[in-house]
C-alpha cells in the first residue's frame, strides 16, 4: 500500500493489515469476528431450545432443517469469500477507491440476483428434498411452515454477508461482526414472541422462528448497506457497469468452487442425518442437538477462518508472501490449542450441556455421546476450514474444494454409513472422529502445496523471529 491509500482506508475506518505483527493482525480481525459467529450460531441453539418447549416433532424438524440451511447459505459464504479474495488483493496492492467501490458494488449486485433465484427452487422444491432425506408426515407439516419464510428472507441473508464482505476486506472486521450480532439479537428477541404468541402477537410455531429470522435479516442488511455508503467502502463510482463481467469472473473464480466447499459439509451432515435416521427419530434430534452445540463450541475456529481471509487477501496483493505463511502457521497452532480445551470441556460436560438442548433422556443420551468424543477431534475441523480460507483468499478455490470433498465423500459419508448398519449410532460417531483428524492432515499437505505453510518448517515449529533469509519478520 501507498501511504496515501493507508491513511485513505484508516480514515474509513479500515486497517492495513500488511504492516506490524502478523501475529496482531490475524487477531483483530478475528476476535470481533467471533462475536458476530457466535450470534449467528446460536440463531440456531434459540430456535432448538424454543422448539423443543413445543414437542419432540418440531426438535426432530429443526435436526433436519439445519444441515439442509445450512448447505443452501453456503453461497453466501463462497460469494463472501470470493469478494473477500478480490477486493483484499486489490487493498493490498493499493487500487483507488473507485476500482474497490465498483467491484463492490458489482458483488453485492452478483449476490442478491444468484440468491434470489435459489430462494425461488427452495421454495419449489424443499418437499422433495426433505422427503427424500426421510422425514416422516408429521415432521414434514412442521418443516412446510418454515422453509417458505426462510427462502423469502435468503436474499438478505446473502447480500448481509457479502456486504459484511467488503468491510473486512479492507481490514474492518468490528463492523462486520456487529452487523451479525444485530441480526442475531433481533432473531432471539422475536423468537419466543412468535412461536408462543407473547404480547398478543399470534401462536406461530415453528413458522414464527422463520419470521424472526427474516426481520433479524431485513433490518441488518438495510443497516450494513448503509454503513458501507457513509463510510466510502460503497458509492457511486461512475460507470457503474464498467468491468462488470471482469469482476464477476474474479468473484466467481474463488466464489463457486468455495460456495460448493462450505456447502459440501453441510450437504454431507444432511446425508449423515439420514443414516442417524435409521437409528431412529429420538438419535435423530439428539444427533441435531449435538451438532448446534459443536457449532457453538467451533465459534473461535470458524472467526479464525474468517479473520485469516483478508490477513493473506491483503498480504498475497501486497507480495508479502511471508507474512501471509506465517499467519497461516499461527492459525493451525491456534487450532492445536484450542481443540485441546475443547476436547477437556466437553468431555467434562457433555451430559448436562446435552440435557439443555433437548426434549428427553434418550435424546440426550446421543448428544452427549456425540460430544465427549468428537469433541476429541474437533482441532482437525478448525484446520481444514482454516486452510479452506486462506487457500481461498490467494486464489486456490479448487485446493480448498477438494479437501472438502475429501473430508466428507471420501472419509465421513461412506464411514458415517457403514458404522450405522454395522455398530448403529456408535459408528457414526467413530466415523466423525475419523474423518476430522485425517482431513487434518489433509489441510497440512494442502497448505505446503498451494505456498501457505514454508516446505523447510513445520507448522508446529515454535514462531521464529525471522525468516529463513534472516530478515526481521
Amino acid at each position: 500500500m501507498t501511504d496515501r491509500t493507508e491513511e485513505a482506508t484508516a480514515q474509513k475506518g479500515g486497517r492495513d493489515l500488511t504492516k506490524g505483527p502478523v501475529w496482531r493482525a490475524l487477531a483483530a480481525m478475528t476476535a470481533p469476528m467471533s462475536f458476530g459467529i457466535f450470534a449467528v450460531l446460536s440463531v440456531g441453539l434459540a430456535d432448538a431450545y424454543f422448539l423443543g418447549q413445543i414437542g419432540g416433532t418440531a426438535l426432530a424438524a429443526v435436526g433436519f432443517i439445519y444441515p439442509v440451511t445450512t448447505a443452501i447459505t453456503s453461497l453466501s459464504i463462497g460469494l463472501s469469500a470470493g469478494a473477500n479474495a478480490a477486493l483484499s488483493q486489490g487493498v493490498g496492492r493499493g487500487d483507488g477507491d473507485t476500482a474497490t467501490q465498483r467491484l463492490g458494488l458489482h458483488a453485492i449486485g452478483l449476490g442478491f440476483g444468484l440468491s434470489a433465484l435459489i430462494a425461488v427452487l427452495v421454495w419449489g422444491g424443499y418437499p422433495y428434498i426433505f422427503q427424500a432425506l426421510g422425514a416422516g408426515d408429521a415432521v414434514a407439516g412442521r418443516i412446510a411452515e418454515y422453509m417458505p419464510v426462510w427462502a423469502l428472507s435468503f436474499p438478505f441473508l446473502v447480500t448481509m454477508m457479502v456486504t459484511n464482505a467488503v468491510f473486512r476486506a479492507h481490514g474492518d472486521s468490528l463492523t462486520s461482526s456487529w452487523i451479525m450480532v444485530l441480526a442475531a439479537v433481533i432473531n432471539v428477541g422475536l423468537d419466543p414472541l412468535l412461536i408462543f404468541g407473547l404480547w398478543g402477537l399470534p401462536e406461530l410455531g415453528v413458522q414464527g422462528a422463520a419470521m424472526a429470522t427474516l426481520a433479524g435479516r431485513v433490518v441488518a442488511v438495510a443497516l450494513a448497506l448503509f454503513i458501507a455508503w457513509r463510510r466510502g467502502f460503497l458509492g457511486w463510482c461512475g460507470g457503474l457497469f464498467d468491468g462488470i463481467w471482469t469482476s464477476t469472473r474474479k468473484i466467481l473464480n474463488v466464489g463457486l468452487p468455495a460456495a460448493f466447499s462450505n456447502a459440501i459439509n453441510p450437504a454431507g451432515m444432511a446425508l449423515v442425518t439420514a443414516a442417524v435416521a435409521t437409528v431412529g427419530e429420538t438419535a435423530v434430534a439428539g444427533f441435531g442437538a449435538a451438532t448446534r452445540v459443536q457449532s457453538m463450541a467451533l465459534v473461535p475456529l470458524l472467526a479464525l477462518s474468517a479473520g485469516i481471509g483478508p490477513v493473506v487477501g491483503q498480504n498475497w496483493g501486497a507480495d508479502a508472501k511471508d507474512r501471509a505463511q506465517d499467519a497461516t502457521r499461527y492459525a493451525f497452532l491456534f487450532c492445536l490449542g484450542y481443540g485441546a480445551l475443547v476436547a477437556v470441556v466437553l468431555g467434562l460436560f457433555a451430559d448436562p450441556i446435552a440435557g439443555i438442548f433437548t426434549s428427553g433422556q434418550e435424546d440426550r443420551g446421543y448428544a452427549a455421546t456425540y460430544l465427549r468424543f468428537v469433541g476429541l477431534s474437533l482441532f482437525g475441523y478448525g484446520i481444514v476450514v482454516t486452510a479452506n480460507a486462506a487457500m481461498n483468499s490467494r486464489d486456490k478455490a479448487l485446493w480448498s474444494m477438494g479437501l472438502s470433498l475429501g473430508r466428507i465423500f471420501v472419509l465421513y459419508l461412506p464411514l458415517a454409513w457403514i458404522g450405522a448398519l454395522t455398530l448403529g449410532y456408535w459408528g457414526i460417531v467413530l466415523a466423525a472422529v475419523l474423518a476430522n483428524v485425517l482431513a487434518a492432515w489433509g489441510g497440512l499437505v494442502a497448505a505446503k502445496s498451494t505456498e501457505l505453510l514454508r516446505t523447510d518448517s513445520w507448522v508446529v515449529d515454535l514462531p521464529r523471529r525471522v525468516t529463513p533469509l534472516g530478515k526481521p519478520d
